[in-house]
């Protein structure tokens, strides 16, 4: 796997100015995509809700979610398998039926599901990618959002359609839309690992970039604040 490489790179990623990698990381245009329709905000004092979302790498979804505005919590995890298999070698393998997953808990009164949906799209991964983000391949790098309600099944299946519809991507969607079953809290060393590890070659290559998108392309979502796991 890519990350694995990438660990002993580490050290000597430290010792040099984050200026020589930002140059050099690769540009994320990012497919600014029209909002959902019907998303409004809910009222002030709502509770909290949570989305469960897989883009690939987990690191990358994570370091996004965390900068955006109105997300209280993010943690690095495990969906669509068991709990024997949900672990970080054996996920890894291939051969669960995780996907590595995030889940965003989030006040409904300052972002909605909908922006959510918007952002996992635009920037977050390419949802036309089949098992697999980038360098990283595998079903446990699928795209997929998975719901715990009908409400969150009934906007994912919207939105994708809006998607499709409007042509918004020059291949087609592949994101499942699965039912949650239950999440599983990554190991510890992989929560909110981009902002405990910004020189990490991984992540200035391929994650950094993404939260550069965020910023440049939704300036209203996006904050300079990061969130705490758990």
């Amino acid at each position: 796997m890519f990350r694995s490489l990438a660990r002993p790179l580490v050290a000597a990623a430290v010792a040099l100015p984050a200026a020589f990698f930002v140059a050099r990381s690769p540009s994320r245009a990012g497919a600014v995509l029209t909002p959902p329709s019907g998303h409004a905000l809910a009222a002030p004092g709502a509770k909290l809700e949570t989305a469960i979302l897989a883009g690939g790498c987990f690191w990358g979804v994570e370091a996004v979610f965390e900068h955006m505005r109105g997300v209280t919590d993010v943690v690095s995890g495990y969906a669509g398998g068991d709990a024997r298999s949900a672990s970080y070698d054996a996920v890894s393998s291939g051969r669960t039926s995780h996907a590595e997953a995030v889940k965003v808990v989030y006040d409904p009164s300052v972002v909605s599901y909908g922006e959510l949906l918007r952002v996992f799209f635009s920037v977050v991964h390419d949802p036309t990618q089949l098992d697999r983000q980038g360098p990283d391949v595998g079903p446990q790098y699928r795209s997929a959002i998975f719901y715990s309600t009908d409400e969150q099944r009934r906007a994912a299946a919207a939105y994708v359609e809006q998607l499709v519809q409007a042509k918004s991507f020059p291949r087609p969607i592949v994101t499942r839309i699965d039912p949650l079953d239950a999440f599983y809290v990554a190991e510890d060393y992989h929560q909110d690992f981009a902002a405990r590890n910004p020189l990490h070659p991984y992540i200035v290559y391929h994650d950094a970039p993404k939260v550069e998108a965020l910023k440049e392309h939704f300036p209203k979502l996006y904050r300079e604040r990061v969130t705490a796991s758990r």
